[in-house]
């Protein structure tokens, strides 16, 4: 490897904007270790190191990351999202839909921090969602993981600002990434004829279900992300795709009430 080639380590690498983003930036001239439960389906790509990545275990973090000496730049990817009302919530989907969306990133950046302190450098970047900034129904362990993953970009960013360590989040909208096919778990109750909440279920289910479907390519998120990357003075968040661009700077204009009746208006809520 090149001694100026920068390393990039990415989770969720395997497919969506993960797989996107790693193959982009592996044809800018980086080295991109790619962790994934399936690292099978990105072997034999020039500048891609595909590892076995299961970042629910923390003895798993650690192996994949134990023989890379240096990183320059984090990617935390890896996430789903669990379509499921509170009341209809099990112990067991609560804990996994943060186990993956925010444990995972502290199990991750826990092992990569002293590497980017010790060489005095480092970009990590969050993969979070509009979502992490405004609430939807039947998506609320998903927001709640969100706006954590926030939380934990804006307390890194003063944390690791001594060690020349940058920290930022992207706030995609609804991508066309086979999301709503591989990556919604739904509540089996939620779901069901007997649910109270079967007429919220039918309504607005399809729609979310539509929009990420027919969302933006992920080249915006793979391009936005080579920007952080390349500048020093990028800001500490930013969006990508249509949702994130249209509800992200009309929550910052409106009182928290408007915003949600232009928000029950355009859901039909």
């Amino acid at each position: 490897m090149n001694n100026n080639q920068k390393v990039v380590f990415i989770t969720g690498a395997s497919s969506g904007m993960g797989r996107a983003t790693a193959l982009f930036l592996a044809k800018q001239g980086f080295h991109v270790y790619a962790g994934s439960r399936t690292p099978e389906k990105l072997f034999d790509i020039e500048n891609i190191t595909a590892l076995k990545l299961d970042v629910t275990d923390v003895k798993s973090v650690e192996k994949a990351l134990q023989s890379i000496e240096s990183i320059d730049v984090l990617i935390n990817n890896a996430g789903y999202g669990l379509v499921s009302t509170v009341e209809e919530v099990t112990e067991e989907e609560m804990f996994a839909q943060f186990n993956v969306n925010v444990f995972a990133i502290l199990r991750v950046c826990k092992v990569v921090i002293p590497k980017m302190r010790k060489q005095n450098y480092g970009v990590i970047i969050n993969i979070s969602s509009f979502l992490g900034k405004i609430g939807l129904p039947l998506f609320t362990l998903y927001n709640a993981s969100k706006y954590a993953v926030e939380g934990i970009t804006d307390s890194l960013r003063y944390e690791l600002k001594d060690f020349n360590i940058r920290v930022h989040s992207i706030m995609p909208g609804f991508f066309n990434t086979n999301f709503a096919k591989k990556n919604l778990v739904l509540n089996q109750q939620t779901f069901s004829k007997n649910s109270p909440y079967k007429e919220l279920v039918s309504h607005l289910a399809p729609v979310i279900v539509d929009q990420i479907n027919h969302g933006n390519s992920t080249d915006e998120v793979a391009t936005r992300i080579l920007e952080i990357i390349e500048n020093e003075n990028f800001l500490a968040r930013i969006t990508a795709g249509e949702k994130a661009k249209k509800f992200i700077p009309m929550k910052k204009e409106l009182s928290d009430e408007d915003f949600e009746r232009r928000v029950r208006d355009y859901y039909g809520l």
